[in-house]
């Protein structure tokens, strides 16, 4: 029997629509129409309701006591079904710097089980270190940070049975531009992070095919007027995407703002950088090998520096609506089909097109989450 969805408004691939009708067939998205094309059809009313495509996470390193460093998997399908209720349907389990060994087994784990995770779908993994540099470290373990290694990628990606999505380098690395060359064409996004990097470093990085800067003004050389830093390539350089924590306490609002208005809000990736703590109340907890306390909205390290963020991506896009820095659409377009473009995903997940996976959510018209939905099916209820 045909099904479709009836809501007030939609965010389809390329503009809003509605009220009407949107066909889910065989777990797939169809066509959108705003008369009912077939009476006889069963209709799930969601009437003064919003769909979107289902969120992309593609920077989170936990949820729910979960660390993907755990390496186990019980704890990735745990994180995969918490997500859920964050909205997001597709993430890339995020590795943090650690001992090569340790991260040989953590993406040995991830390549042999991805598929088969109950909840949001596992589209890679992103190796966040250990090619980084110390001073701008956050909660990265600086005893573990080296050159880029061609040779460690490929064991990296022969263990992960070729799930690499993305990986973070510092560009002011030795052989870098070797590394970079590797990886794009291998497709294999690079990202630029943990560097105190010089806007020609950064620039150089990107013209060999780095692609997006990691978590901007966080972890990176700052913006001067004379030297213009990481974060004024994150802001200046075309053809790249910029990754942002939108919780409020990563960035000040208004920096988010003229992040977006720099560089545009197509290239924007809204990201949780979400550590275990996440969907839990305060307390202590681990980021990777690093004790973390968990108060006020904030994870930080016994330095005072911040662990990552406990930030759900759900309320990354109703944040920066809230602040008034994007509209709806623009901030479902930043944590849905911006971030599967960055990792070229763009042809799988993270939009609401004719054939692709009914992964959507449902959204009030003041975005707080009401249900998500994988392959059609309801797995989430708020």
């Amino acid at each position: 029997m045909e099904k479709f969805i009836f809501a007030e408004k939609f965010f389809l691939e390329e503009k809003a629509a509605g009220p009407g009708f949107l066909e889910i067939k065989e777990g797939k998205f169809g066509a959108f129409f705003e008369v009912l094309p077939n009476e006889a059809a069963e209709v799930i009313d969601y009437g003064g309701l919003w769909i979107a495509p289902g969120l992309v996470d593609t920077h989170i390193h936990g949820y729910k006591n979960h660390d993907v460093m755990d390496n186990d998997f019980k704890g990735l399908n745990a994180i995969s079904e918490g997500l859920l209720s964050c909205g997001v349907t597709s993430f890339l389990p995020t590795t943090l710097t650690s001992s090569t060994e340790s991260l040989n087994d953590v993406v040995e784990m991830i390549g042999a089980n991805y598929t088969k995770v109950q909840g949001a779908k596992i589209r890679g993994i992103f190796l966040e270190g250990p090619f980084f540099t110390e001073k701008h470290k956050g909660a990265q373990n600086k005893n573990h940070f080296r050159d880029p290694s061609v040779e460690m990628l490929k064991i990296w990606q022969k263990r992960s049975n070729d799930t690499i999505k993305k990986i973070a380098i510092a560009p002011e690395r030795k052989g870098v531009a070797e590394f970079i060359e590797y990886a794009v064409k291998e497709e294999i996004a690079v990202a630029l992070a943990h560097s105190a990097a010089t806007y020609e470093e950064a620039k150089q990085a990107v013209e060999k095919g780095a692609s997006i800067f990691v978590h901007t003004y966080n972890g990176m050389s700052p913006l001067h007027h004379r030297e213009l830093g990481m974060v004024g390539a994150a802001m200046n350089l075309k053809d790249v995407f910029a990754e942002i924590i939108c919780d409020g306490h990563h960035v000040h609002p208004v920096a988010a703002n003229i992040l977006m208005n720099a560089r545009g809000r197509d290239t924007i990736v809204m990201v949780t950088d979400c550590m275990m703590a996440g969907g839990m109340p305060d307390g202590s907890y681990q980021l990777g090998e690093f004790p973390v306390e968990v108060k006020d909205g904030t994870a930080r390290l016994e330095s005072g520096s911040l662990a990552g963020s406990i930030l759900q991506l759900k309320d990354a896009v109703k944040n920066v609506v809230d602040w008034g820095i994007a509209m709806p659409e623009e901030a479902i377009y930043m944590a849905s089909t911006a971030p599967a473009k960055s990792i070229q995903l763009d042809g799988e997940c993270g939009k609401i097109a004719v054939g692709y996976a009914a992964d959507f959510i449902v959204l009030t018209p003041v975005l707080e989450l009401t249900a998500t939905y994988l392959d059609g099916v309801c797995r989430y209820q708020a």
